[in-house]
C-alpha cells in the first residue's frame, strides 16, 4: 500500500512538471498574428519576406489576409498583434486613437485601372484616373468593384468622389466578430447594372474582371502577380497608370500594448526592425515578377 501510494506520488510529480514544462514552451513560442491586406498576400511578397524574417529571428508570423478596413478592425479589436496594411488617413487614426504605437512607411506601388483590350471606354494611354472613371461611367461599361472597405476599395471612391458622376451613399448591415454593425459605402448609380461590387480580395475582383472582360481598380503588385506569374496570365491589360494620386502606400504599425496588455509587442517591434533594415528593404526592392519590381522601399531610399 505504501509503495503503491509512493509510485502516486511520483506520478502526480512528474505530471505536473511535464505541465510546467510544456507551459513553459509554449511561453516560450515565438509567434505573432499579423492581420493585412490580400494584396500583400496575392502578390507573394509575404511568401519571400516571412521564411527571411523566421530564419533570421526565429519568429514566426501567422498572416490574416483581409481587406485594410477590416484588418484595422483586427488591430481595434486587439486581435493580431500587428498590421500591415495601406490606408493611410485610416492608419493614421488607428495610431491618433490609441490602437497603434506608431505607423512606420515600409514600402509602395501604386494603383492602375486594368480592363479589357477592347477598351469599349476608350481609357487607354489615359494618366488621369478620375476621367478614365467619367469615361467608364458614361459609357455603362461594366466596372468590378472589390467592395470590401479594403485600401484599394477606399481609393477607388476616394476617386468617384472626384469624378461628376451621380454616386449613392448606402449604409449595408454587415457582421463583424459575430455581432452586426452598419458600414457606409458610396458607389456611382448603376449599382447591380453596369458596376458591380463583389466584397471580395483583389485576386478574387481581377478574375471576375477577366470573366466579364470589365474594368478594375487594381494595386499594380497583384495584377503583376495575375499577368505575368502564372501560366494562364491574365487577359486584362494596364489601360490607365501614371496618376500621383494613384499611388499606393503600405504601413505597419504594431497594435499598442498599453490598450491590449496581452499583445507580443516585443516581437511585433522585432519585425518592424526588421523590415526597415536594409536587408528588409533590399528584399522588397528585389522581388520581381519576369523582371518587374512589384514594391519600392520607403524606409531605406537608396
Amino acid at each position: 500500500m505504501k509503495m503503491k501510494r509512493t509510485f502516486l506520488t511520483l506520478f502526480f510529480l512528474l505530471s505536473c512538471l511535464t505541465a510546467v514544462s510544456f507551459a513553459q514552451d509554449k511561453a516560450e513560442e515565438k509567434v505573432i498574428k499579423m492581420s493585412t491586406t490580400t494584396s500583400t498576400r496575392d502578390s507573394g511578397l509575404l511568401d519571400v519576406l516571412l521564411p527571411a524574417f523566421e530564419k533570421d529571428t526565429g519568429i514566426q508570423i501567422k498572416v490574416i489576409a483581409k481587406g485594410t478596413g477590416a484588418a484595422i478592425r483586427d488591430g481595434i479589436d486587439g486581435n493580431v498583434d500587428i498590421i500591415f496594411v495601406h490606408a493611410i488617413e485610416k492608419e493614421k487614426k488607428f495610431v491618433k486613437d490609441g490602437f497603434g504605437t506608431k505607423r512606420y512607411a515600409i514600402m509602395h506601388n501604386d494603383f492602375v485601372i486594368a480592363g479589357p483590350k477592347k477598351d469599349p471606354a476608350g481609357i487607354m494611354g489615359l494618366n488621369n484616373g478620375v476621367a478614365a472613371f467619367e469615361k467608364i461611367a458614361k459609357t455603362k461599361s461594366t466596372f468590378i468593384s472589390r467592395g470590401d472597405d479594403s485600401g484599394t476599395h477606399t481609393k477607388e471612391q476616394e476617386i468617384w468622389a472626384q469624378t461628376k458622376v451621380p454616386m449613392v451613399t448606402e449604409t449595408k448591415e454587415v457582421v463583424k466578430n459575430g455581432k452586426p454593425a452598419k458600414m457606409t459605402f458610396t458607389h456611382p448609380d448603376g449599382l447591380g447594372q453596369w458596376y458591380l461590387s463583389i466584397g471580395q480580395g483583389m485576386g478574387a475582383t481581377l478574375t471576375m474582371a477577366e470573366e466579364k472582360q470589365a474594368y478594375t481598380l487594381t494595386d499594380r503588385g497583384t495584377y503583376l502577380k495575375y499577368k505575368l506569374g502564372r501560366k494562364q496570365g491574365l487577359d486584362l491589360e494596364i489601360l490607365c497608370e501614371g496618376d500621383t494620386s494613384l499611388r499606393n502606400d503600405y504601413g505597419l504599425i504594431p497594435v499598442n500594448p498599453a490598450k491590449y496588455p496581452h499583445v507580443r509587442f516585443d516581437l511585433a517591434q522585432q519585425f518592424v526592425n526588421w523590415m526597415i533594415s536594409p536587408k528588409g528593404q533590399s528584399l522588397i526592392k528585389n522581388y520581381t515578377i519576369y523582371g518587374k519590381p512589384l514594391f519600392f522601399p520607403d524606409a531605406i531610399t537608396k
